[in-house]
């Protein structure tokens, strides 16, 4: 006869079940309770803290504020300082991602501070570039728009800066603002500065006109909305290479580059290099003028500044469009030649720009002659032989702003901005005018078409 097995009463069994339950939930509870204030405590220690319960987190985290970055902190470390303990709300899509952590090498930061890191290179108008390396920031995305202008002078004792202090020193006054305009709308805007800035130094002997600038006056020149300078010119040395040199140091104090010339003949070769619109181009500016065999506009040494000469010897501006050829995708040449007061190109322009042409220039632009001269296509390269004076003196002269437009490395656009030099003054023309001076480039440029917005291609 089988024993009947002992049973717990049904209730007893539920009560324990129930008992059971209840001490494994209590433990998770008591347990999450005292996570909660750990990390709680960990928060407070940390400066960090918790989203509010009525935010999104999904679309929201917690970044420090910004601090700023003192010098000592910058120096050493070349980092942003410890992060303070205050926070702000910001997007998602702006926070540090996940995986790094804040003050890590690997950090990740806000979009807006992200810039494509270029060794050497330096905002054009923020700084000098060791490098002569320059980023742009282009008005129309995939391009970039060179103004390049004329002879500009000065010098107190000559009629333009005269004219400049008689209208108030107001450069509207002197320069029409239309004519400003365009230029300081120009992603880069490029002059002939055919004079030194300097106190110093003493005029050449035997050379009939000298000039030199003061150092102040440098201010002029941002206010046009120059971006670079040329001085590669037959007047930088017209007081002598101290003077020279007080302009290449006012120059870059004014954080304006200078092209074709330097404090020896490393940094005079040396192309500048515009970085925009995806685009990277090379600026080579030389001088070919004083055609003798001691000019006064002497050329950089190894050990002594000066400037890129093309003549007699060639073979270093060569050498630097090449170099520039070779690093960009495209190149331009800044050249000072010509006859003054001559229409017709000389032989030495007409000698040396095949060599340019075979070296890998891919525009040329010209200046010199005081007047206009000619714009052909050579080999399908445009050459502005010459764009006449600027603002240099007090003559009646037609002159020109020149447009270049790049986009995808090649030429876009190239435009004769007709203007006139006139009283110590220059102006942007219009209308009949306009067409009078577009008309006259017609007639001395047989090789090029010139439409009534000055838009100049090859026929």
């Amino acid at each position: 006869m089988k024993k009947k097995k002992k049973r717990f009463p049904k209730q007893l069994k539920i009560f324990l079940i129930t008992l059971a339950v209840v001490l494994v939930m209590g433990t998770m509870l008591m347990l999450a309770r005292r996570a909660a204030k750990t990390r709680e405590a960990e928060q407070k220690e940390t400066g960090t803290v918790s989203v509010a319960p009525d935010v999104d987190t999904a679309d929201v985290v917690a970044l420090p504020t910004d601090d700023p970055v003192t010098d000592a902190s910058a120096e050493t470390t070349g980092s942003a300082a410890a992060a303070p303990t205050t926070v702000e709300l910001v997007p998602a899509s702006d926070a540090i991602p996940t995986g790094t952590e804040e003050g890590s090498e690997d950090a990740a930061v806000p979009t807006e501070a992200v810039t494509e890191e270029i060794p050497g290179a330096v905002a054009l108008g923020s700084g000098i570039s060791a490098e002569h390396i320059y980023t742009v920031d282009t008005a129309e995305e995939g391009k970039i728009t060179f103004a390049f202008a004329g002879d500009i002078l000065f010098d107190p004792g000559y009629a333009i800066y005269s004219k400049y202090r008689q209208n108030g020193c107001v450069l509207e006054n002197c320069i029409s603002p239309d004519l400003l305009g365009r230029m300081r709308d120009a992603d880069v805007c490029i002059v002939n500065n055919e004079f030194p800035y300097s106190k110093g130094g003493s005029p050449c002997e035997g050379k009939t006109y000298t000039f030199r600038a003061d150092p102040s006056s440098v201010e002029i020149l941002k206010n046009m909305g120059v971006d670079i300078a040329g001085v590669a010119n037959n007047h930088a040395f017209d007081y002598g290479l101290q003077a020279f040199e007080d302009t290449l140091t006012t120059l870059a104090d004014a954080n304006i580059p200078y092209a074709g010339g330097g404090r020896n003949l490393e940094e005079a070769k040396k192309p500048i290099y515009v970085l925009a619109g995806g685009m990277k181009i090379g600026i080579v500016c030389a001088t070919q003028i004083e055609r003798y065999n001691n000019p006064h506009s002497k050329a950089a040494t190894d050990t002594q500044a000066g400037l890129l000469r093309s003549f007699p010897d060639i073979n270093m501006t060569l050498d630097a469009i090449r170099t520039a050829e070779a690093n960009s995708d495209f190149v331009i040449l800044l050249i000072h030649w010509g006859t003054e007061l001559e229409v017709e190109p000389d032989w030495a322009q007409n000698e040396q720009l095949p060599k340019f042409l075979e070296a890998g220039a891919d525009a040329i632009i010209g200046a010199h002659p005081h007047i206009l001269q000619q714009v052909a296509y050579k080999s399908g390269v445009p050459v502005v032989y010459s764009m006449g004076n600027f603002w240099f003196n007090s003559k009646t002269l037609d002159t020109c702003l020149i447009e270049l437009t790049l986009a995808g490395g090649s030429i876009e656009s190239l435009r004769f901005v007709p203007c006139l030099q006139t009283n110590s003054t220059v102006k942007m023309l219009h209308d009949g005018e306009a067409d009078r001076v577009l008309e006259y480039m017609r007639s001395i440029s047989p090789s090029v078409n010139i439409d009534g917005d000055g838009r100049i291609t090859a026929r």
